[in-house]
């Protein structure tokens, strides 16, 4: 989990998260995201085929965005950007603990079910850069 440091969601603890930039699939900005805000490189992505979505009330629009599993060899270090203030690896129920949204537990609690307690299907594997 990630401290936020920028404007939104600021002093809160999130999972990675971005935008999708022109021209980019969603799981490249997946990979991208990982690298900007950890450093971190050798990622084993997956589709963890569910969707994080709220809505801003200040800006007036819903945020939608897929959820992807990366898996991580522990020993990669990881290098925070400017977007935040800290890291922990946390266990589940920590991070559902000190999540900064409705719903992200749920995402946690399926995450946890699906990738980390049972091998995740072949079919959601991501074959790109990530090989």
């Amino acid at each position: 989990m990630l401290k936020r440091d920028g404007r939104m969601l600021h002093n809160e603890w999130c999972y990675i998260g971005g935008g999708i930039e022109h021209g980019e699939k969603a799981w490249e900005a997946a990979l991208r995201e990982i690298r900007e805000e950890t450093g971190i490189t050798e990622v084993r992505l997956y589709s963890s085929n569910q969707f994080e979505q709220f809505y801003s009330p200040v800006e007036d629009y819903i945020y939608m965005a897929p959820v992807f599993v990366g898996y991580v060899h522990e020993d990669q270090p990881v290098q925070l950007n400017h977007e935040h203030s800290e890291q922990r690896w946390m266990t589940f129920e920590e991070a559902k603990q000190h999540a900064a949204l409705p719903g992200i537990d749920d995402i946690l609690d399926f995450v946890e079910k699906h990738f980390a307690k049972k091998t995740p299907s072949k079919w959601l594997r991501i074959n790109g850069e990530n090989k």
